[in-house]
């Protein structure tokens, strides 16, 4: 079991993320211990609370991924590190540029830097469908660290260590995301429901399947590769069906910065992507030679491919976005 025994570093550890994968962990593993580095001294209080029965493996450290110095002193003993620490509303990041770069972007380069400084084994950082073809400055931060945490693997040498990535989109019910915004609005007795564009679809991506897809990286991961769940799309419109049946809806427009569909492979990456069973992997242009890649079983995509919530194969239906409402959003 790859986390028996192995001391986990979580940046960002007390986002959603962050409290999923610990709990994943701690009920499917046995870790030594798991760090959950962070800023937030209160988020860290209540998660210290919440995990109370789990405290002789948790350790929670005060530290910003901006700052290198007291990174590396919390990765002395680390196995892992999960990279999730980021600034990522896309608004907050437009009005704050320099803020987005030096915690997306600085920071990536301060996590790689103190991987390589220490004697952690393995690297995973969390990536975002914005990073791809992206349109807004969150999404060109989040570009430049996958490109970043992909060439560090260039600066291993002889070191058991290597750098990967894994991409998702928005997790259904997360902050910030349209299910809990609906949710409200239902709530309060609204009679209608907003929509950005009727045409928009999305991936349907749970926290737990997250958390699965960082696990299979840990486990399969060479150096320089992008995970990517295979998973359903759905409609927005199918969507407000589900969770208000009959209520009407009411186009507003989209919004700055904002896509009609995630797109997590374009047809540029098609040329290294590969296609398993419940994921795609897209293999580094640079850095890379085909013998490193570890499961044969994959087969290569067509040149052109590009994958896309609007272009998926696999979609849910009013009624399957129904019955995942009530089990993907209270897990």
């Amino acid at each position: 079991m790859i986390l028996d025994d192995k001391t986990i570093l979580i940046t960002g550890g007390t986002g959603s993320f962050g409290r999923c994968f610990t709990e994943y962990v701690l009920t499917h593993y046995n870790p030594k211990k798991i760090i959950i580095y962070s800023r937030d001294e209160y988020k860290q209080w209540v998660m210290a609370n919440d995990f109370a029965q789990y405290k002789e493996k948790l350790r929670f450290f005060i530290g910003d991924v901006r700052d290198y110095e007291r990174m590396k002193r919390a990765f002395e003993g680390v196995d892992y590190v999960i990279h999730a620490a980021a600034l990522k509303q896309v608004p907050a990041c437009e009005y704050n540029p320099n803020e987005a770069i030096k915690t997306n972007v600085n920071g990536a380069q301060n996590v790689i830097d103190a991987a390589l400084n220490t004697g952690i084994k393995k690297v995973v950082a969390l990536s975002t469908d914005k990073a791809v073809n992206p349109v807004n400055l969150y999404g060109g931060t989040k570009l430049v660290s996958d490109k970043l945490f992909i060439a560090a693997n260039a600066y291993c040498g002889m070191k058991d260590l290597n750098f990967s990535i894994v991409r998702y989109g928005n997790v259904a019910g997360s902050r910030g995301s349209i299910i809990p915004l609906f949710q409200k609005l239902i709530d309060e007795g609204a009679s209608e429901l907003p929509i950005t564009d009727y045409r928009m679809t999305r991936f349907w991506i749970s926290l737990t399947q997250g958390v699965e897809l960082v696990i299979k990286a840990l486990e399969e991961a060479k150096g320089g590769e992008t995970f990517i769940s295979r998973i359903p799309s759905f409609k927005i419109t199918d969507l407000a069906e589900a969770m208000a049946p009959g209520m009407k809806t009411v186009e507003v427009g989209i919004r700055p910065g904002e896509k009609l569909h995630e797109v997590m492979i374009t047809a540029e990456d098609s040329m290294t992507t590969y296609e398993y069973e419940k994921n795609f992997i897209i293999y580094p242009q640079m850095f890379w030679q085909e013998s490193k890649r570890p499961n044969p079983s994959g087969r290569k995509v067509e040149e052109g491919f590009y994958y896309s919530s609007g272009n998926n194969t696999e979609w849910l239906s009013v009624e399957q976005i129904r019955e995942l409402l009530k089990t993907d959003l209270h897990e």
